[in-house]
């Protein structure tokens, strides 16, 4: 992929009419319109299907952050610089891209066996964070755009064993551990939750010093298993729930109402249910805090349920997201604005012809990423719906990389991978995507195919081996907050 590609998500929608030899009355008969295929654009139904509906006219820029990438996190600040944080870099640009530059400062950790970072959007707050070995986690953090830094080499809980790590902020409420973070507003305005996985459980633990100490929390009950020890990322709605994803067969959702003071778990999703090797799912809440659950299905598209009573009731009869033509995709990554108004992202595959075929061990080939064989190629999507809370929402999806980001497989599972000129672990575990205080969509991606393996026209798995760190941003199209209405190109504003 090369720096500062521009991809065009715009596509018209095209209707045929018949027209015949000669002449009829048609009056009171109406005759069927067909939907003209773009590549790479999609308006689809909660099935996946076509829909009769005019695109999104959406524009995305890309960056090359200029370092590797994989795992990582982004965040924008309310000055407009951007954050990339992956391994041990904290990657800023505060031009959209056309620069960037390393600003993790000396009290930030100088190496790392699992990275993560937060933009708190109420505080501006940079929070950096990296695991020790599987003892402990430093973290690092930043009140002003990077320039100076505050560190933690101890920062994490209860030890040994610590992995998976992840953090996130959000407002306190009036109970449990919320009753306690009022009063402790004068160090920190926001609560910062911790969470990683301590061999067959889930423990999450929860700051009133703004993330210098974590002293409340421990195991997040009920999830004692091994398929709930890993998990996604957290997030906090404007009323102060907080979400935990499990990575576990049935799509679910731990929830807390108390800052992490007790949790509790809601299921969803049996319809769709998870493939194995699987990755975790995400939340992602709205300004009314509606929460919307997304996951890979076990046909391996991307599917949501809806909650429109802060994480109580889902529903269980899925929605898929991605069209139908995508029959392989890993890492959906979500954020919301207003109600209904959301931005997904995922890699995906469009490359149908290899279904059936053999794959990586010989068996025929059911659209899972960790399988795939050397003709299946992968490409960073966007989906958008502006009435996602709809009985029958739209959604509006779009191929943003023209070159591919993976040819060939995707490693899920640690223990299995595979040396294929190389691992074919080079993009780990998940990319991510916010969006700014403007509604605009921010996605961090790990680009596995470049240079040559780019620009090569028969380009093989050993040549998709990088890892470098890619910035893809919304250049113009609709806010994902509706009083911003249809957002302009930030380098010509």
């Amino acid at each position: 992929m090369h720096p500062r590609k521009i991809a065009i998500g715009f596509a018209i929608l095209v209707v045929l009419m018949p027209i015949s030899g000669c002449l009829q009355n048609t009056q009171g008969m109406s005759e069927p319109t067909s939907i003209i295929e773009i590549e790479g654009v999609f308006v689809t139904g909660p099935d996946g299907l076509p829909v009769d509906s005019k695109p999104l006219d959406l524009i995305f820029n890309l960056s090359d952050v200029g370092e590797d990438g994989a795992e990582p996190s982004i965040g924008v600040t309310s000055s407009g610089c951007i954050f990339f944080i992956a391994f041990e870099k904290v990657m800023r640009s505060c031009d959209y891209g056309e620069t960037w530059e390393n600003v993790a400062g000396p009290m930030c950790a100088f190496q790392t066996n699992d990275p993560w970072g937060w933009v708190d959007p109420a505080t501006d707050r940079i929070f950096n964070v990296q695991m020790q070995g599987l003892e402990t986690s430093w973290i690092c953090w930043s009140d002003d755009d990077g320039e100076t830094w505050i560190g933690n080499p101890h920062d994490s809980g209860t030890t040994p064993i610590n992995d998976h790590i992840k953090l996130a902020t959000g407002p306190w409420t009036s109970s449990g551990y919320g009753a306690v973070g009022q009063i402790s507003q004068s160090f920190y305005d926001q609560a910062v939750y911790y969470c990683y996985n301590k061999l067959a459980g889930i423990f999450c633990f929860t700051s009133f010093d703004g993330g210098a100490s974590f002293e409340a929390g421990g195991q997040v009950i009920g999830l004692a298993t091994t398929d709930g020890g890993l998990h996604g990322a957290i997030t906090s709605a404007p009323d102060g729930t907080v979400y935990v994803t499990p990575r576990v067969e049935n799509p679910t959702v731990i929830i807390s109402k108390d800052n992490g003071f007790t949790w509790f778990a809601e299921t969803m999703g049996e319809d769709a249910g998870t493939p194995y090797p699987r990755k975790n799912s995400e939340v992602a809440t709205d300004t009314q805090s509606n929460a919307y659950h997304i996951w890979t299905g076990a046909d391996e598209g991307v599917y949501m349920s809806r909650s429109t009573d802060s994480g109580i009731t889902w529903e269980q009869t899925s929605t898929r997201i991605s069209p139908v033509e995508i029959i392989s995709s890993v890492f959906p990554q979500v954020d919301a604005g207003d109600p209904g108004r959301i931005a997904i992202t995922y890699l995906g595959s469009e490359d149908s012809s290899q279904i059936g075929e053999p794959n990586l061990d010989g068996d025929p080939w059911d659209g899972n990423a960790h399988y795939a064989n050397s003709n299946v190629t992968y490409d960073l999507y966007v989906t958008y719906s502006l009435n996602a809370l709809d009985p029958n929402p739209i959604f509006y999806t779009y191929k943003v990389t023209s070159d591919p980001v993976q040819i060939g497989s995707i490693c899920l599972n640690s223990g299995d991978c595979r040396d294929i000129g190389g691992s074919n672990r080079n993009l780990l575990d998940f990319n991510d995507l916010h969006i700014d205080r403007d509604g605009r969509v921010f996605i961090a991606f790990a680009d596995g195919c470049t240079g040559t393996c780019a620009s090569g026209n028969a380009s093989t798995p050993e040549d998709s081996r990088s890892r470098r760190g890619i910035m893809a941003y919304l250049s113009s199209g609709p806010s994902l907050y509706i009083h911003n209405g249809i957002l302009g190109d930030v380098i010509d504003a």
